[in-house]
């Protein structure tokens, strides 16, 4: 069995959590929901946690899915059909399923992922989350001001960005200030195009384009990430090299992505299952921050965009898209 390692963010915070360090041994098989937004490939992190921590599946759980497909208007009814089965705790992937579990339950314990799990007020604070919740912040705190500086590093002499967000998801207002307090540390105008449905992604970069920006970064968000794919086409079409919080993104036809690692993300969260199980209190669990990160990098892309991506980037780059 691996050994498990837990980040306590205040020293005086300090939870014991439960021990063995092995499977609870149980009666009944225990019902896992995962509330996310896509069936995408991170979401395997969850059972290889699981499987690690000597859990099998079908025989100590079962994992009822549910998937939003970017419509984040369906996280709160998908949350409750959870809930009504019902589940022995949920593993919630963004701030908006988040949201949608916090409010159909109280007493079901919450494992969640989310960009800032207080500044969302997801959470009284890192060490001790109170209520039924615990997990990862999925974002770091200077996340976009980082996304800025490597647009800067492919274009240095980049003085306009556009921001695309969602105004419904609470995140994006959180990562759009930081955005700005990076671009005026790196001297650069953003222009924020606020994006929530599909008919709005046209208007939004007809005005983009008026504004002439010479890159785009892509805020993390459930809708926007769905439509990965027409956003590209869009970005390509208005020469738009352009950095999101997303590996899909790039992957997409997005120009580059600088990226928590989701997969981990998932495979961490099994450790709070793991805890809870074996009877810890969700909200006495420190709430850990991301640890691996991912850096990718469409060549594909910068050809298309006539754009020689700088030799500094492309060392550092985890995956290239050839």
């Amino acid at each position: 069995m691996r050994r498990r390692e837990f980040v306590t963010f205040l020293a005086a915070a300090a939870v014991a959590w439960p021990s063995p360090s092995r499977a609870k041994e149980s009666t009944r098989v225990q019902r896992i929901g995962v509330l996310a937004n896509e069936p995408w490939a991170a979401v395997e992190g969850l059972h290889v946690g699981l499987d690690e921590l000597g859990y099998h599946e079908g025989k100590d759980f079962l994992v009822e899915y549910r998937f939003a497909e970017g419509a984040v208007e369906r996280f709160p009814e998908l949350a409750a059909e959870l809930v009504g089965l019902p589940v022995d705790v949920l593993v919630t992937s963004g701030t908006p399923a988040t949201l949608a579990a916090l409010k159909a339950t109280i007493s079901i314990p919450i494992v969640m992922s989310a960009g800032d799990p207080i500044g969302a007020g997801v959470a009284a604070s890192l060490a001790r989350p109170g209520g039924n919740v615990t997990g990862l912040s999925s974002q770091t705190a200077g996340g976009e001001e980082k996304r800025l500086e490597l647009l800067k590093e492919l274009r240095p002499t980049l003085s306009r960005v556009a921001v695309l967000a969602n105004p419904t998801n609470p995140y994006c207002a959180i990562a759009v200030e930081r955005a700005q307090r990076g671009a005026a540390t790196l001297g650069v105008s953003i222009d924020v195009a606020q994006v929530a449905t599909l008919s709005e992604v046209g208007a939004a970069f007809e005005a983009i384009g008026r504004k002439q920006p010479e890159a785009a970064l892509v805020i993390a968000d459930p809708f926007l990430a769905h439509q990965r794919a027409l956003l590209a086409t869009h970005l390509l079409q208005h020469r738009l090299p352009s950095i999101s919080a997303y590996r899909e993104c790039a992957v997409a036809g997005g120009l580059l992505a600088n990226v928590t690692s989701y997969y981990d993300i998932f495979r961490r969260q099994a450790t709070f299952v793991d805890a809870i199980f074996r009877g810890a209190k969700p909200g006495d669990l420190p709430i850990e921050q991301p640890t691996k990160f991912e850096f990718v990098i469409n060549l594909k892309t910068a050809k298309a965009l006539g754009l020689e991506v700088p030799p500094s980037l492309l060392v550092r780059a985890n995956r290239l898209i050839e």
